[in-house]
């Protein structure tokens, strides 16, 4: 099965953060802007990849932190461990919580630009 982690490519704070995921060889078959990708075959919409990473491993879709703990563990260690904690609460919780903070702030993060900014209605 192919693991995929769709990003935001118009995102600068996104694309530096994706390129960890390929320098540190994370458990992502493929890697790709949701601009590129065909959004129908993923079963994913434009609005859904804007508001959050996504992850798709063997029919199952996983969105912001827990798309995060999803590439954690189906990589190596020391990064296994770490994705399953993610996904227990209290972690998940605050997780959850600090991935929304991050996302309504990209703009103001290296690497971020007025194109990182989430639509309106799409902020937390």
């Amino acid at each position: 099965m192919t693991a995929t982690l769709v990003y935001d490519g118009d995102c600068g704070f996104c694309t530096t953060s994706v390129r960890w995921v390929t320098r540190l060889h994370l458990g992502a078959d493929v890697v790709i802007p949701w601009q590129q990708a065909d959004l129908a075959v993923l079963g994913l919409t434009a609005q859904q990849c804007q508001a959050k990473l996504q992850w798709l491993d063997g029919g199952r879709t996983s969105s912001g932190h827990e798309a995060v703990a999803r590439l954690l563990l189906r990589s190596a260690l020391p990064w296994r461990p770490l994705g399953a904690l993610l996904l227990v609460p209290p972690v998940s919780w605050l997780a959850a919580r600090a991935y929304d903070l991050i996302a309504a702030n990209r703009t103001r993060l290296p690497g971020g630009t007025p194109a990182c900014a989430l639509p309106p209605d799409q902020r937390p």
